[in-house]
């Protein structure tokens, strides 16, 4: 790949700014200035990218996947209405590449968020055909027992669609906090099932989506997987 497709694919701008940035030796991969735009770079051997002097995040190409431990107080949009977007939490040239979440969290919910460029990736982790399993923990509001845990098990009905549905597995913890297992994504869906089997939620954190966790890492941070 010529090396100023290459700073556009990192999203570092226009082909025009890039083919500056590299002609006025500006930019160092792998600690070496570079100023050929034209010169070329295989990807996968980037280690390093500076710009002014600059450390940038190398994104890996074609595709990426990244795990994020989402904080409260974050939409999962775009284009978010009230609060920040999860996407702000990336550095500056990482916002200008395509990349969309797997699936939404409410800016109340905290957890996991995968985050990839890779369509088919994301359409394989969120179709209801492959039932890919998420858990949630869930502090409830009332004190619940195992009724409800068999109650989610066997299905409830969601009022607002008139459908039923029912959880892979459900496990108290204590007597507020359940630990839910589903395999669907249908908005507000944890929320929607508690209120239907007649309790309420109060905080929400999903620790796991299929085999990958983030409870692991500090909240508001992410890091790249690789498949």
């Amino acid at each position: 790949m010529q090396l100023f497709k290459y700073l556009q694919s990192q999203g570092i701008g226009s082909r025009k700014e890039c083919m500056r940035l590299i002609e006025n030796g500006c930019v160092a991969v792998n600690g070496v200035i570079q100023d050929s735009p034209r010169s070329t770079v295989q990807p996968e051997e980037v280690q390093s990218l500076e710009i002014d002097g600059k450390a940038y995040t190398v994104v890996p190409m074609p595709y990426f996947y990244i795990v994020l431990n989402k904080p409260a107080g974050y939409e999962t949009s775009h284009k978010p209405q009230q609060y920040p977007s999860v996407f702000s939490l990336f550095p500056d040239h990482m916002r200008n590449i395509d990349m969309q979440a797997v699936g939404r969290l409410d800016a109340d919910t905290t957890g996991i968020l995968l985050i990839t460029n890779d369509g088919g990736f994301n359409h394989r982790q969120t179709s209801p055909k492959h039932k890919v399993a998420k858990v949630y923990r869930v502090t409830l509001k009332h004190p619940a027992d195992e009724i409800l845990c068999e109650t989610l098990k066997q299905g409830v009905l969601l009022h607002d669609d008139n459908e039923t549905v029912a959880a892979a597995d459900a496990v108290l913890e204590s007597p507020h906090i359940l630990m839910l297992t589903i395999t669907e994504g249908k908005y507000h869906q944890v929320k929607r099932m508690i209120a239907a089997a007649g309790n309420r939620v109060e905080q929400l954190h999903r620790s796991k989506f299929g085999d990958w966790t983030a409870d692991n890492m500090p909240i508001g941070n992410w890091q790249f997987i690789y498949l």
